[in-house]
């Protein structure tokens, strides 16, 4: 649909973005400057628990206990390019997307060669963005794309697989659940140019949602038919140094999660300028409008629930264009107040609370062979 997330990257975003219920009380009016009852960083405790990752995106614990990591992939060229009908001009195959696995203290990549692509001229790394499980041997992954789903045709066989949903078992079979991003070929729910990044997933009995934040959608996936649950519009720049040239950014979908009133619940990235203050986590009732339930956030990339029902919420950076650090915060329960819980991290892309209680937060989400997943005890 729209110019949305064309991936993680600084510029291919710029480029491409250039263009009610009952339920919890908001937190914060979106796009509003966080809370005045927003403490200051705390104490946390870090260590790295999974290193030498590529580009590590969305995180999830199976049902065994251990912690997956899905990997976007390498700057490597394997295949054909495909121009692109806005700059960054091209994505080029590259198949080296991949998730890894930390299982009792040892690191190994389960599932390697998944489908993903390099744009050369943004630096820019597109494939596995997330995972989620549903039971044992029921482990999927969202592989995005980043453009009109038809210019997959263009790279040839490898293209097929991307902008697609999947499924893997332990023994690392993997299949096809569903082409997510042919239904913004089809459908075009939020209007604009076709785009399609199939990115957050949440795994529910018998059916997945999958936040495509190329479409600025959330959709279902329900015995491999997609269907539309909800849209997210675009949000106004005041006027101000980014107003002109922009007066409006996409709402760049990145997550769903189940809350704990029982309601889906999305984050939202923003698109250019990548404003702070704007980004915001929405409740979604199917066939309602999405409301905002909690706003003045900056450039969300994941989020997660925790067991006394706070709300952490990862950012990607902290000032325009994905300048500053990345960091999280929390959000308590009974009165919406506000923790800095950490503020040194470098583009963080996924977030998920362990068994332990502890956060794990994938680290240096843009770049090959560096990232890092690390436990942070608050």
């Amino acid at each position: 649909m729209s110019h949305a997330f064309a991936g993680i990257s600084l510029l291919a975003l710029a480029a491409a973005l250039v263009a009610c219920s009952d339920g919890p009380t908001a937190v914060a009016v979106e796009g509003a400057p966080s809370p005045a009852h927003h403490k200051a960083a705390s104490i946390a405790s870090v260590s790295v628990v999974m290193r030498d990752l590529n580009a590590p995106r969305g995180l999830a614990f199976g049902p065994e206990g251990a912690l997956y990591v899905a990997e976007a992939g390498t700057r490597a060229i394997n295949g054909p390019c495909v121009a692109l009908p806005r700059v960054p001009n091209q994505n080029c195959y590259s198949g080296t997307g991949a998730v890894s696995r930390l299982w009792k203290g040892t690191q190994e990549r389960i599932l390697s060669g998944l489908p993903s692509v390099y744009n050369p001229v943004a630096n820019d790394i597109i494939g596995p963005h997330d995972v989620g499980f549903q039971g044992r041997g029921n482990g999927f992954v969202t592989v995005g794309w980043g453009s009109d789903p038809a210019l997959r045709a263009s790279l040839g066989a490898p293209g097929a697989g991307l902008g697609r949903l999947y499924r893997f078992n332990p023994s690392t079979h993997l299949r096809v659940v569903a082409d997510v991003s042919a239904f913004e070929r089809v459908a075009n729910p939020a209007g604009g140019p076709f785009d399609s990044n199939p990115f957050g997933l949440l795994a529910e009995p018998g059916r997945q949602f999958v936040a495509d934040a190329g479409g600025n959608s959330l959709l279902e996936v329900n015995d491999g038919a997609v269907s539309l649950v909800a849209t997210f519009a675009p949000i106004a720049v005041p006027p101000g140094p980014f107003n002109p040239p922009f007066a409006q950014s996409e709402a760049v979908p990145t997550e769903v999660t189940r809350g704990p009133d029982g309601a889906l619940y999305v984050s939202t990235l923003t698109g250019v300028p990548f404003r702070p203050g704007a980004a915001a986590i929405y409740r979604v009732v199917p066939g309602q409008a999405p409301v905002v339930y909690a706003g003045g956030f900056t450039q969300v990339t994941d989020f997660a629930w925790g067991a006394d029902g706070s709300l952490y919420v990862l950012q990607y950076a902290s000032a325009p264009f994905f300048g500053g650090p990345g960091s999280v915060v929390r959000v308590a329960p009974d009165d919406g107040a506000r923790t800095t819980v950490i503020n040194t991290l470098t583009a963080p892309t996924g977030i998920a609370v362990g068994p332990d209680g502890a956060l794990y937060v994938s680290n240096r989400g843009n770049v090959e062979a560096v990232g890092e997943v690390l436990r942070i005890v608050p």
